[in-house]
């Protein structure tokens, strides 16, 4: 299930949106990119930070083999801080002037914990999808943000 919603979430959904409302309404590419990428990488953020509040046991044993009980706490943390930049993410289909803020936010968050995935060599297949989807975002991010920086 983890590697349905990945692709969709970070694949599927956004190229879908971007070609409907493209042919649809029109538009700028590189506005619509940044529209759906920042808005769907931000509902993945915001699905997996509640699913780590209501199974913590889970991203701590699957994702980063911890078996003790107080690393619930821990990933508790972490879905908060998902679920806080999930929702600016989300947030930005009602204020498209928070779509390169979110944007700048979530490459440095998915480019950081993309880059530890990385340094642990010893991964789960469920911490390759994490760390595969981690990494995309942050490059598909980096790289609008720089076609969009380069335009102004």
């Amino acid at each position: 299930m983890q590697i349905v919603v990945i692709l969709v979430l970070m694949v599927a959904a956004p190229v879908a949106a971007i070609v409907i409302q493209g042919a649809t309404t029109g538009g700028s590419l590189i506005a619509l990119a940044g529209t759906w990428f920042v808005f769907f990488f931000g509902l993945r953020l915001l699905i997996a930070g509640f699913h780590q509040l209501a199974k913590p046991d889970f991203t701590a044993k699957t994702i980063f083999r911890i078996t003790d009980p107080n690393a619930a706490k821990i990933v508790s943390e972490l879905g908060f801080g998902n679920i806080a930049i999930g929702a600016l993410g989300v947030l930005t289909l009602f204020n498209a002037n928070w779509i390169v803020p979110a944007a700048i936010v979530m490459a440095i968050f998915y480019a950081l914990a993309g880059g530890k995935h990385v340094m642990n060599a010893q991964r789960t297949a469920s911490e390759n999808w994490a760390m595969g989807s981690d990494v995309w975002a942050a490059l598909v991010l980096a790289g609008w943000l720089v076609v969009v920086w380069m335009e102004r």
